[in-house]
């Protein structure tokens, strides 16, 4: 049935502005992007490399001259697995996930966190990701100067992700400190945002803060 549905949601690059989502409607629509191996059953699978399972073949860092094949509002859910840090110009993908994704779509954002070797060791990882990173894909944060950027989620939980045996006992708010001043606490640190459609104004104040967790490995 998902085989199906992509000759209906995909568009050409001069097709995608200003569509209506021609899938089904009450159907929700998942969009694993650069999923590499890690192939789910009931998403659409995208990636770079026309991999086993892959469904779509797209260059996430070249959204902005070559958008996805997907019309407007087309997807309800997003997960991107340790992708993100592996792109050279995020503000441009998450701008174009913003475009496809229907108001109030989930995206589950998964990536290592910067203070950590794992950012660092692989060569093909260009940028690294803080806490506080990702309210740069909202538009509130923009208050100060106008980069072009006009992508909107508002991030709700993340999950910073530890290991149980070096902190038997400290408590969130003892672990949050000893991140903020030691390198390779964090295994890995997941993210909740939601599309935010239409887009809101640059506006300092519409910032929401985080729901900052920590999760036990």
């Amino acid at each position: 049935m998902l085989k199906a549905l992509f000759s209906s949601l995909m568009a050409s690059p001069a097709q995608t502005a200003g569509k209506e989502s021609l899938a089904p409607a009450g159907l929700p629509l998942r969009l694993n992007v650069g999923c590499g191996r890690n192939i789910l059953d009931g998403w659409v699978n995208l990636d770079i490399a026309a991999l086993p399972g892959v469904d779509i073949v797209a260059d996430l860092d070249n959204c902005r001259e070559s958008p996805l094949p997907f019309d407007d509002d087309s997807f309800d859910e997003f997960l991107l697995s340790h992708v993100i840090e592996h792109i050279r110009d995020p503000l441009a993908l998450m701008q174009e996930l913003h475009r496809i994704a229907r108001p109030g779509a989930r995206m589950v954002l998964r990536v290592p966190h910067g203070a950590s070797d794992d950012a660092f060791e692989d060569p093909t990882h260009v940028r690294q990701y803080f806490h506080g990173s990702f309210g740069y894909f909202s538009q509130p944060f923009y208050w100060r100067a106008d980069y072009g950027y006009r992508g909107d989620w508002l991030t709700g939980v993340i999950r910073l992700k530890v290991e149980r045996t070096r902190f038997p006992d400290a408590t969130a708010a003892e672990i949050l400190v000893r991140i903020n001043r030691e390198r390779n606490v964090i295994l890995e640190m997941e993210a909740e945002l939601t599309a935010v459609k239409p887009a809101r104004a640059p506006d300092r104040s519409l910032q929401v803060p985080s729901d900052i967790r920590i999760a036990f490995a």
